[in-house]
């Protein structure tokens, strides 16, 4: 009679090639070039930041945020780096973790919607690039801070009131779209791309919101489609600064030094946290990104202290997102939006 298999051995084993294979060659090119060019003293150097990923990563999985929205605002307000260092580092690291996270989504064949997914993704691309010519580095850090989220508190909100007062039953799946509604999901994802490109993140949260809100669609869903838009995003957007498209010279050095100390965590912290949404259920990726959202908007105020135009700033973001959010809820209660509800 043969011993029953380690419990190692059976988690290795249970990992799907499509996410395995690639993964394990990452690590290996990754010791390579480090041990090429001597850069191993970076992990020690740059431990504050691999420390922040092992969350930021998990974070970037599990939740239609994205690394970036941990690693954006914990560089610019909590270690001071430069807001377009703190930009180009989350587009190159995101465009690691998010895409071993999406290799796992896929090779476990997570459920995904397609729909969703492809108008996105269309609309998302003009946007990036639109956000990265024009954007990127005319936007004034601390407006930029407190803005983001502002506005994702008025999201936070909105997504509490529909899971918890009112009690929605979401959809597994986006109905047939006609033809304004695919208008709508391509603008949504224009509006994320060119946040995606300012942020380093935008359009995985921002379309998120449209298709939970306006369209009933589950979390359980939405996240892991979320997770793979972001991904095809933070790539384009890091090959577009590295090419030096929107000026600035192309990637700086401090980000690359910062993406090399945390690429070995995000190919594990990413698919990890998409693994434990697909066992925990939607209501707990909702509460997770309660607590994210006002861990956020906690930060920028004790930080940033706003006074005068900057706090009218605040408002007028957290104002219009209550305006947008509260419109696009009405969906989820109305007959057209009624639907089989998806697995609590």
């Amino acid at each position: 009679m043969s011993p029953p298999p380690r419990p190692a051995l059976s988690a290795l084993r249970a990992l799907p090639a499509l996410y395995a294979i690639p993964v394990a060659l990452a690590y290996i090119a990754y010791g390579a070039w480090m041990t090429h060019t001597q850069s191993w003293h970076l992990l020690a150097e740059r431990w504050h930041m691999t420390l922040t990923m092992v969350f930021g990563s998990f974070i970037a999985g599990a939740t239609p945020e994205g690394g970036g929205a941990v690693a954006y605002p914990v560089m610019t307000l909590g270690f001071r780096v430069p807001p377009p260092v703190a930009r180009d580092f989350s587009l190159l690291i995101q465009s690691v973790g998010m895409t071993a996270a999406s290799l796992w989504i896929l090779g476990r064949r997570v459920t995904i919607e397609r729909a969703y997914l492809g108008l996105a993704f269309a609309g998302s691309v003009p946007g990036v690039l639109l956000g990265t010519l024009c954007c990127a580095d005319r936007v004034s850090p601390p407006y930029a801070k407190l803005t983001f989220v502002s506005f994702w508190l008025s999201f936070g909100l909105a997504l509490f009131w529909i899971n918890h007062v009112r009690r929605r039953a979401p959809r597994p799946a986006l109905p047939p779209l006609d033809r304004r509604a695919r208008l709508e999901l391509l603008a949504v994802g224009l509006l994320g791309g060119v946040l995606s490109a300012v942020y380093g993140n935008g359009v995985d949260i921002c379309t998120f919101a449209y298709v939970t809100l306006r369209h009933n669609l589950s979390e359980e869903v939405a996240t892991p489609t979320s997770v793979l838009l972001m991904a095809s995003n933070a790539l384009l957007g890091a090959l577009l600064r590295g090419a030096g498209v929107g000026g600035g010279g192309g990637l700086s050095a401090e980000a690359w030094g910062f993406w090399l100390a945390c690429v070995p965590v995000v190919l594990v912290g990413a698919p990890l946290g998409a693994y434990v949404t697909t066992r925990l259920g939607r209501l707990w990726v909702a509460w997770l990104l309660y607590a994210l959202i006002l861990s956020q908007l906690a930060a920028a105020l004790l930080i940033l202290r706003p006074t005068g135009a900057l706090l009218g700033a605040g408002v007028g973001a957290f104002g219009a997102g209550a305006l947008l959010f509260s419109w696009a809820a009405r969906r989820a209660f109305s007959p057209a939006g009624s639907a089989a509800p998806a697995r609590p």
